[in-house]
């Protein structure tokens, strides 16, 4: 999964992960979780990417393994061309460059600190030089805090939801991120603010090229601010392309289930029996196998491929192109 110029075809990612994996050690001497399990995704300069999945999928996992806080047990993490390193002074200066904007914006906030001292917390942790007191009120503005001098002596507890995750995302922008990483950035808070929050982002991205990795369960969400989706299942990505295609063309029958549940949907809604397997017994063959209602209806049957959705693992997608889909059935000829 590239990112792409119309213009000029494919470019460099700012971000990339190849062939990633994370594990886990098992409890009382049972199999390790593979959590991320040969990851392939990119994030270009200027590109906003959303990853989708049902909790339990990965997301969170590939997510700290692209921030370097936690190292993979295989593969690795470039950025802007660059294999990250694990030394404490590589990864002080990575995360200088990549910056995380946590789901709750209660718990990321000390709630004895002062608005100005949450977000003055990062500059002063690299020391950053330079006028302290006006990268806090640029980064105040930028995150739609305005005037910023009225909230530099309030305290979290005095804020609105929505404010509060402005402070979050203002103190990750004091440090002038190239990229930030999102996880549910909006889950906590009411609808009629989601919007606002999410309008920001792509603000932030036109206004100062920043990219984004937006980690999400709500492909509605993907919808209004992504400009690629990467859907993954049970720590592979099954699906990924440029979001206009996946959302309205969605090849793989998990994609389609997500999909099909949205309230603007004009899809018959598909209702997932159980839950993600362990990812300490994922089971043979397709992973989505036991849950994909193409083949329990008999589609896959009807192409020929049933037998090799139980049999043969879901295939890596290649970061080659723009995309692809991880799917026997989505992939058969004899499908189109």
């Amino acid at each position: 999964m590239s990112a792409t110029d119309g213009s000029a075809g494919p470019v460099a990612p700012l971000l990339s992960a190849s062939g990633l994996h994370v594990t886990f050690p098992g409890r009382r001497g049972a199999p390790v979780a593979r959590a991320v399990d040969g990851v392939n995704l990119d994030v270009g300069a200027g590109e906003i990417v959303a990853l989708v999945g049902e909790s339990g999928c990965g997301k969170t996992s590939l997510a700290r393994a692209l921030l370097g806080l936690v190292e993979p047990a295989a593969g690795g993490v470039t950025f802007d061309g660059v294999p990250l390193s694990y030394g404490a002074r590589a990864l002080k200066a990575y995360r200088r460059r990549v910056q995380l904007v946590l789901q709750d914006p209660s718990g990321s906030l000390n709630p004895r600190h002062t608005v100005y001292d949450a977000v003055a917390e990062g500059l002063r942790i690299h020391r950053c030089g330079g006028e302290e007191r006006e990268a806090v009120t640029e980064a105040l503005a930028r995150a739609g805090l305005r005037p910023p001098e009225r909230f530099f002596l309030r305290y979290p507890h005095e804020l609105s939801g929505g404010q509060r995750q402005r402070v979050v995302i203002a103190g990750a922008l004091a440090l002038g991120p190239e990229l930030i990483v999102a996880d549910e950035p909006v889950a906590s808070l009411d609808a009629s603010v989601r919007g606002e929050i999410l309008a920001l982002l792509l603000r932030l991205r036109d206004e100062l090229g920043l990219s984004a990795l937006v980690v999400t369960h709500d492909l509605g969400l993907a919808w209004n601010i992504a400009d690629r989706v990467a859907v993954m299942y049970l720590g592979r990505i099954v699906e990924a392309g440029p979001v206009e295609s996946i959302l309205t063309d969605p090849q793989h029958p998990y994609t389609r289930a997500l999909l099909s549940v949205l309230p603007e949907s004009p899809m018959t809604p598909v209702v997932l029996t159980g839950e993600p397997p362990d990812p300490t017994r994922i089971p043979g063959g397709c992973r989505f196998h036991a849950r994909c209602q193409v083949l329990a209806s008999g589609e896959a049957e009807s192409v020929g491929v049933a037998a090799r959705c139980r049999a043969e693992d879901l295939p890596v997608l290649q970061g080659s192109g723009p995309g692809g889909v991880a799917c026997h059935w989505a992939a058969s000829p004899d499908r189109l």
